[in-house]
C-alpha cells in the first residue's frame, strides 16, 4: 500500500512539475527587431530604431579610431583613418566573442567631412548586414591628431 501511494504521489508532481522543468529548459534566441517608419534612411545604411530581446549579453565599446597596435595616431588621411578605425572596432567585437553583426547603436564623430568616405562605412555595414541606430556628430577634434571615432553596442 505505501508502494501505491509514493507511485501516486510521484505521477502527481510529475505532473505539476513538468511544465515547470519544460520552460527552465527553453532557451530564448536573441531577436532583434527593426522600426522604421520611412524608407528614405536605407540608402544611408542606417535604421530609426533596433529593439533587442532576450539578450545574453550586451557589450559597450569605447570610440575606437585610427590607432596603431602600438598606440600611435594616424597622421593620415580621413579614408585612410575611417578604413582603420573599422578595422580596429571589428578586433575588439571578435576579440570579445561577440559579431559585427550584432551591433545595434553606432555613434560616429568626424572632425572633417565624412559624406565623401561615407562609402567606406556602408560598405563594411553591408558587410556585415549590421542594422543599427546611427547618430553622425560633427565635433570640433579628437584626441591628437585623430579624424573619426567610432562608439559601438553590441549584443549576442
Amino acid at each position: 500500500m505505501l508502494v501505491n501511494k509514493t507511485a501516486k504521489l510521484l505521477a502527481v508532481l510529475s505532473i505539476i512539475t513538468a511544465p515547470v522543468c519544460a520552460q527552465t529548459q527553453k532557451t530564448n534566441k536573441m531577436e532583434k527587431r527593426i522600426i522604421n517608419p520611412w524608407k528614405w534612411q536605407e540608402k544611408h545604411s542606417f535604421v530609426q530604431a533596433v529593439e533587442v530581446k532576450h539578450v545574453e549579453s550586451t557589450l559597450y565599446i569605447s570610440g575606437q579610431t585610427a590607432i596603431s597596435a602600438d598606440g600611435i595616431s594616424s597622421n593620415e588621411d580621413m579614408e585612410s583613418q575611417l578604413t582603420l578605425a573599422l578595422k580596429n572596432l571589428e578586433k575588439v567585437i571578435i576579440d570579445a566573442g561577440y559579431e559585427p553583426n550584432g551591433i545595434v547603436r553606432l555613434n560616429v564623430y568626424a572632425t572633417e567631412e565624412l559624406g565623401p568616405h561615407f562609402k567606406i562605412l556602408q560598405d563594411w555595414i553591408a558587410k556585415y548586414g549590421v542594422k543599427q541606430a546611427t547618430t553622425v556628430l560633427g565635433v570640433k577634434s579628437l584626441y591628437e591628431t585623430l579624424k573619426v571615432e567610432l562608439e559601438a553596442t553590441v549584443v549576442k
